[in-house]
């Protein structure tokens, strides 16, 4: 009778789930940083990828101001608002005009870890997209 779960023994004892209360507690505890840092990677994850998507986004928008031919100057002040700390690197390819971006992550951990994202686009110039007849 003192082998089941709850049972008195003769000592007083409860058996063996008064020796484990604690351990549950304890492993939960140890557990538990690494679960956090997980989460707080997964969710740095998620934002660096939000970056990359704006990223892409303005240098499609970039490469479009550039082609149409209203200059380096304009452009850059318009991309510290979009991507805040990026770097616009102009090419000129044929007939096409193209915006490259560069930028450290906004996601601190990873930006300490050296994660650099880039984008480029390329566009049609203007002078050769509007040849009249």
């Amino acid at each position: 009778m003192a082998d089941r779960p709850g049972a008195h023994r003769p000592d007083g004892s409860a058996g063996g789930r008064h020796r484990d209360r604690g351990s549950i507690t304890a492993e939960f505890a140890a557990a538990l940083p690494a679960v956090l840092v997980v989460l707080a990677l997964c969710l740095g994850a998620v934002q660096v990828m939000g970056q990359q998507v704006r990223m892409s986004d303005a240098a499609a928008y970039m490469a479009r101001l550039l082609a149409r031919g209203d200059g380096a100057g304009s452009a850059t002040g318009l991309l510290a608002a979009v991507a805040p700390g990026a770097v616009l690197a102009e090419e000129r390819q044929g007939e096409f005009v193209c915006a490259r971006l560069s930028a450290p992550s906004a996601f601190a951990p990873f930006a300490a870890a050296g994660l650099t994202l880039g984008a480029r686009s390329c566009a049609l110039a203007s002078d050769t997209a509007s040849a009249d007849p």
